[in-house]
């Protein structure tokens, strides 16, 4: 196959220059010029094949450009959050611009007939602008918002966000001449050549927009569609090329690019680009010599028709030069002396910080309000004394007035997202000097504040916006999230962790598999706030199980606390227990090769391999000199600091390398009978023996910083800092220094951040993601401060400059053992049996309760498969709530919630709608409320001895839900950000089809319940008495097949309105019986289990006549008569006469 182009070297971005995605491009008709658009809303002019820089300016805003379009005059752009459409000269210089109430959505190239081109804004308007002097010529009105426009012969070609495709001639009052669907998710791309329309676009597949895999081709004449042009790589881009009518440009999004004749598909080129990441923008050249893509990365690959070692301009012919950019003139020479006047200074001519630059040690304390206003002379002149007190007559001049005082300003309320979405960003002003005992702000403890709508309504993204997840703090126990980040992101123990989660664990609480899924969920979130509510809750059982409480966090925070002794013990508890848990003997595979001669030895505990210091101890009296040599084996190494201070001078002996060193010796004196000289009270040294070659991969350090003078060591001095980012360590071999030298590389630190004896915990992480694709001028260092997550620099990190910055736990990486451990050995498949075994812990379990039926093999669900899941809780700790005098509360804490029971339906398939799970799940805490009336659990059902019903460890249920999000599964449910939140996992979105985002209309800001829309769409009452998990999810599900079914109809829009403006006149809630009838015998019809068949009903909104409003006043057991009053009326209606046929009820006939 002949090819036409051969790639050119790309034009990267300058490396003192940040790059940013490439998101427009266009070439010059008469110059030798690319003009390219940022993804900060700047145009830079890139001159020749070279791509030399040009000129550069701003279109308004600062976000991306989103179109270009050059002309013999001039360069029209605009960009997405730009306020309106302008003009600019070769050389940067704006010639015009049109300012927009609304937002500008497309634009056209200049009619063939007239300097006037199109413009499309958000209001629907269709404008006519004048491209010389940009006034608008003329108004009309769009049929859609139009995301496409292009001039072609006499007509004007709109593609629309529906997908639709219409041609206007713009010369008659006749606006649109044709219409055709050619996308139903809309249009991506149009381009019209000769008579051909091309356009590529998003069609729907089960009820989502998906890339269609064929450009669409039509005749302008007619709107007669036309073969398409296949391309499965998924079209991207769309460009035609001039020289040629029917051949097109097409590109995917990877790369590959399509040069293809649309009237003979054979006739077709392909090339593929060499991008590392993906494309964000695609331009041809006038005579089509060059073809132009840029990237993500600001990288503008070329494509060129040129002979090799020919030099061909951009526009292809030798055109006009080039305009430059003026350069600005140099700053005049200006001498002055002390008669010269100030105001003849230009500025800036200053190279040190100015007066005003005040830093807060110059401010004065007292001036927090202005001075008091002086009183007026008139009450001076009335004013009587009476016992040191003054007191005058207000005069009438005054009244009216009051001495109003300026109080502090108010502190900001929380972040919420159902406020104000568009917070402004503080701006960060720095002082002339820099205050070390002053906490920065990004260190600074984070609460969660609660409006009315929970802790779903904070807004955690206005303090991340990093893709790396933070941890929320509104849990007992959260002050471990700092460890659980630094383990997270020590990438050898996050696999273990990862593995560990697919043994079959028989332990009902185990930290590594919660540590295991909490690393799955934040690695899954990308940057969305997670909560280790498991993980903590676990810590508090088995601490409370070794009698540890002073690592339990009860709530109740005191000055005395000490965050920094409180988590380096629990940093050794952890380490033993995840040994312990993790410790499969002697089945443990080896992560790094033996040492020879031991292969065929039992491998130790991976985290013991990981790090664990295998030292001897030997220990020699100092009055015999006998050697007695002990085993020892060390997972956490507590820092010993040696008594001399430090010096600044030198860093002999008390640098962090050599403190580090002396801390795994551990030399130590003691007296004791020696049993070779029979001496009492004989002095013997200890110290540890380990070569350089057995120290472990990992070394994990607490720094045990309990008194300033080991501070003291950490803080930062003139000429150097304590911590580095490398460190060199030797062993010791009986008493003599190694000569070998084994390199650590510092992976993260917990550091205590403390303050007039408040404190709270940091993580400070080199994360490993980060330093693979950070850039040269990129740190890789972030601060996790629980739900705020921040990038800083590595001098920052490494930086003690305070004594408010105390640290604590130190993590430290070998360098030469990282490539080395293996991780093939570990257990990576999960056992997909789970979902088909029946576990119970239950003594008293009742067959007759059992309604779930698990799944046999050939029913383990696949990806996109749909499954309907409920869930119901019970209250662990009441919500606390501080009342203020002026009436208003303020949520401290809120109510904490326990899982208690789950329920899973299948979604589609013969036996769509029947359960799989329905477990209740047993919790050894001690439950404050059940929450019957909501969740339909009641005392002894959570109770081994006492359940009737199938009662399951909650790490069982979690695998199992675990096991269908990396399934691939689509939970359909209502209201699942809050169980899935309360579940503790993280299910990604496009796997979530909640009810409750379906049936909402966001102008009307009210969510609607489960109950009122099972009752109004599916004509069924639900919760009348209790909920039960069952029926809920069956609810969910028919409510979205209800949903299916209306939108393949296209009528799901009109009903969603009628449903609300309907459902406001009940106030959206279902209207019970009236106690008219109440004493009527209700007939016992027998009713079938809904859930042993599919669902083969077609979900219809019938009016419920026979179903009066609730009349005010009614009792609760009045409500339960009307409620089976109305189901035995409906029961009877199966055994009346037929009656006359009537059309089906409509909603307009409500």
């Amino acid at each position: 196959m002949s090819t036409t182009y051969h790639p050119l070297n790309p034009i990267r971005p300058s490396s003192d220059i940040y790059p940013q995605p490439v998101t427009a491009l266009a070439f010059d008709p008469l110059s030798d010029t690319l003009w390219t658009g940022t993804n900060s809303g700047s145009i830079v002019a890139r001159y020749s094949a070279q791509g030399i820089r040009g000129v550069s300016f701003p279109v308004g805003g600062d976000l991306a450009v989103r179109d270009i379009i050059a002309t013999d005059s001039n360069v029209r752009a605009y960009g997405v959050s730009g306020n309106g459409i302008g003009a600019w000269g070769k050389g940067g210089v704006n010639k015009w611009f049109y300012q927009s109430k609304n937002a500008i959505t497309a634009f056209s190239n200049n009619s063939p007939s007239a300097s006037v081109f199109y413009a499309c804004t958000a209001a629907q308007e269709l404008l006519a602008i004048n491209s010389q002097t940009g006034d608008v010529l003329r108004k009309n009105t769009a049929m859609s918002i139009y995301n496409h426009l292009v001039h072609a012969h006499t007509l004007l070609v709109s593609g629309s966000s529906d997908g639709v495709i219409r041609t206007h001639d713009m010369r008659t009052s006749q606006d649109v001449v044709h219409t055709t669907t050619a996308h139903t998710s809309g249009v991506q791309g149009l381009q019209a050549s000769g008579n051909f329309i091309f356009t590529i676009g998003a069609g729907l597949r089960q009820g989502r927009p998906f890339p269609d895999p064929l450009v669409k081709l039509y005749d302008m004449r007619t709107m007669r569609p036309l073969p398409p042009v296949p391309f499965s790589a998924g079209p991207s881009f769309l460009n035609r090329l001039p020289n040629r009518s029917s051949s097109i440009v097409v590109t995917s999004s990877e790369g590959l690019v399509n040069v293809v004749d649309a009237s003979d598909p054979s006739d077709s080129e392909f090339y593929q680009l060499a991008t590392p990441s993906y494309l964000t923008s695609v331009a041809v050249s006038g005579t089509g010599s060059y073809l132009a893509f840029g990237d993500s990365e600001g990288t503008i690959h070329l494509l060129s028709a040129a002979e090799d070692g020919v030099t061909l301009p951009l526009n292809g012919f030798e055109g006009q030069p080039v305009e430059w950019a003026d350069t600005p003139e140099l700053l005049p020479e200006v001498s002055w002396s002390d008669n010269t006047p100030l105001n003849s200074i230009g500025m800036p001519y200053y190279n040190s910080h100015l007066l005003s630059s005040w830093s807060s040690k110059f401010l004065p304390r007292n001036m927090l309000y202005p001075p008091p206003p002086k009183i007026p002379q008139q009450i001076l002149n009335t004013m009587k004394t009476n016992d040191n007190v003054a007191y005058a007559a207000l005069p009438k001049e005054l009244r009216g007035r009051r001495n109003v005082v300026v109080l502090e300003t108010k502190k900001t309320s929380g972040r919420f997202r159902s406020g104000n979405k568009f917070h402004a960003v503080e701006p960060s002003t720095p002082d002339a000097e820099y205050d070390a005992d002053v906490i920065p702000k990004p260190y600074r403890k984070v609460e969660i504040e609660y409006s009315k709508f929970g802790v779903e309504d904070f807004d955690f993204d206005y303090y991340n916006n990093t893709e790396y997840s933070g941890l929320e703090t509104h849990i007992l126990n959260s002050y471990t999230n700092p460890m659980v980040q630094l383990l997270h992101y020590t990438h050898p123990i996050r696999q273990l962790a990862k593995s560990h989660i697919t043994t079959d664990c028989a332990r009902e609480n185990c930290l590594f598999c919660e540590l295991g899924f909490v690393s799955r969920m934040l690695e899954d979130a990308k940057g969305v706030n997670c909560q280790s509510s498991n993980f903590c809750k676990t810590i508090g059982v088995l601490a409370h199980g070794v009698n540890l409480i002073e690592i339990v966090d009860y709530g109740r925070e005191s000055t005395n606390t000490n965050h920094a002794h409180m988590i380096q013990s629990f940093h050794r508890f952890l380490v033993d227990n995840l040994t312990s848990e993790g410790n499969a003997y002697p089945q443990n595979p080896w992560l790094i090769p033996p040492p020879a001669g031991t292969a065929s030895d039992p491998a130790p505990a991976p985290i013991t391999q990981l790090l664990g210091i295998d030292a001897k101890n030997v220990i020699i009296c100092t009055n015999c000199h006998a050697i007695r040599e002990k085993e020892q084996m060390l997972h956490v190494v507590d820092l010993a600091y040696p008594r001399k201070p430090p010096s600044n001078d030198s860093v002999d002996g008390t640098d962090f390398a050599s403190i580090l060193r002396s801390s795994i010796i551990r030399h130590s004196t003691h007296r004791a009978t020696c049993q070779k000289c029979n001496k009492q009270f004989a002095i013997f040294e200890s110290r540890r023996s380990i070569p350089t070659k057995d120290l472990p991969p990992i070394l994990a350090v607490n720094a045990a910083v309990y008194n300033p003078e080991s501070l003291r060591f950490w803080k930062d001095g003139r000429n150097r800092a304590f911590l580095t980012p490398t460190v060199e360590v030797r062993g010791e071999i009986m008493g003599v220094e190694d000569h070998q030298t084994a390199l650590y590389e510092l992976r993260g630190m917990v550091v205590q951040v403390a303050k007039d004896k408040h404190s709270h915990l940091v993580a400070i992480i080199k994360i490993p993601e980060a330093e693979q694709h950070s850039g040269p001028e990129e740190s890789p260092w972030y601060l996790f401060n629980d739900f705020r997550v921040q990038n800083i620099s590595e001098e920052e990190a490494l930086s003690f400059s305070g004594a408010w910055k105390v640290p604590s736990v130190v993590y430290l990486e070998r360098v030469d053992t990282h490539s080395r451990i293996d991780y093939s050995g570990l257990p990576t498949a999960v056992d997909l049996s789970i979902l088909s075994q029946d576990t119970n812990i239950s003594r008293t379990r009742d067959p007759n309760l059992v309604k779930h039926e698990l799944l046999r093999y050939d029913e383990l669900p696949k990806p996109g498969a749909f499954v309907a899941i409920d869930a119901e809780f019970v209250s662990m700790q009441q919500e606390e709530t501080e009342y203020r005098s002026d009436g208003t509360k303020k949520v401290l804490r809120p109510a904490r919630l326990s899982l208690a029971r789950v329920s899973v339906l299948r979604g589609d398939g013969p036996k769509e709608g029947v359960p799989f799970i329905d477990d209740h799940i047993h919790t050894s805490e001690v439950i404050v409320d059940y929450l019957t009336e909501f969740s339909g659990i009641k005392f002894g059902d959570l109770d081994p001895l006492m359940s009737q019903y199938t009662l399951t460890p909650l790490k069982v249920v979690y695998k199992k839900l675990r096991l269908l999000v990396d399934r691939g599964c689509i939970f359909v449910g209502h209201g699942l950000s809050k169980d899935f939140r309360i579940i503790n996992i993280y299910v990604p979105p496009e796997q979530i089809i909640d009810t409750v985002d379906l049936y909402f209309v966001p102008s009307r800001q009210r969510r609607l319940s489960l109950r009122f829309l099972t009752w109004y769409v599916l004509n069924e009452n639900i919760q009348t008495d209790t909920h039960d998990s069952i029926e809920d999810a069956m609810s969910a599900l028919r409510l979205f097949k209800a949903f299916q079914k209306f939108e393949s109809e296209g009528i799901f829009d009109q009903k969603l309105e009628e449903l609300y403006r309907e459902g406001r006149q009940i106030n959206f809630k279902p209207p019970q019986l009236q106690d008219a009838v109440s004493k009527t015998p209700v007939p016992q019809l027998p009713q079938p289990y809904p859930l042993s068949a599919p669902l083969d009903h077609h979900p219809t909104f019938s009016p419920r006549s026979a179903a009066p409003f609730m009349m005010h006043g009614m009792q609760p057991n009045q409500q339960q008569q009307m409620f089976m009053l109305q189901q035995g009326l409906q029961n009877m209606m199966f055994g009346a006469p037929p009656q006359p046929h009537h059309p089906p009820p409509n909603w307009r006939n409500r």
